[in-house]
């Protein structure tokens, strides 16, 4: 899609998720939802990495806003946003049974790096979710692949979870990248090279 505020985005490496109108968060008119999918980001932080991965997407997240007219906030300031729900309003996917957002192009394979909110609104087409892939998913591998079956659809065991990474049985989650989420059948296209996986496993086992 065509826009110059959207090809600005993507030329720094970030895709935009979805967008709103919004007519309830004051000055804020208009709102991008910013992240990772595809290799273009994690391409650019692992070419750059000096910092962590918050710290880097905060650098280069606010002189893009500034530069679009645009304030920034992101899902890892205090308090936490609500990146979810806004992500439900921008037409951006549904709740899957991990608890993962799933993305109608991306499918799990995507995060939600940052939020660019606009004090003006933009000529945009509202973007629609569509139906929830998950509740027409033949036998939901997601919720079978976990070797310690931490997700039951409604919950997620992170200690579990955790102590199998640690364990001498998690060398493929780690190498690999999460099991249950690579049994998506939604997005494949999209999935973490074996770099990125392999870094965010090491970050989540780090923060254990």
């Amino acid at each position: 899609m065509e826009h110059p505020v959207l090809t600005r985005i993507i030329k720094e490496g970030f895709t935009p998720l979805g967008w709103f109108t919004a007519d309830d968060m004051g000055e804020t008119k208009f709102v991008i939802l910013i992240g990772n999918a595809g290799p273009a980001m994690f391409n650019r932080f692992a070419s750059e990495r000096e910092m962590t991965m918050d710290a880097w997407t905060r650098k280069v997240v606010e002189p893009l806003a500034h530069d679009l007219g645009a304030k920034a906030v992101f899902p890892f300031d205090a308090p936490p946003l609500p990146f979810l729900t806004w992500a439900r309003r921008g037409g951006a996917g549904h709740v899957s049974p991990l608890g993962l957002n799933i993305h109608p192009t991306y499918g799990l394979w995507h995060a939600y790096r940052a939020a660019l909110l606009f004090p003006v609104q933009f000529d945009l087409p509202v973007n629609v979710a569509g139906a929830h892939p998950c509740e027409t998913c033949e036998g939901k591998p997601c919720l079978s692949a976990c070797p310690v079956s931490a997700f039951d659809g409604k919950s997620y065991d992170v200690a579990a979870c955790g102590t199998h990474l640690k364990s001498g049985a998690g060398p493929d989650c780690m190498d690999g990248g999460c099991l249950a989420r690579r049994a998506c059948p939604v997005g494949k296209n999209y999935q973490y090279s074996k770099a990125q996986a392999q870094f965010h496993m090491q970050a989540f086992l780090a923060a254990r």
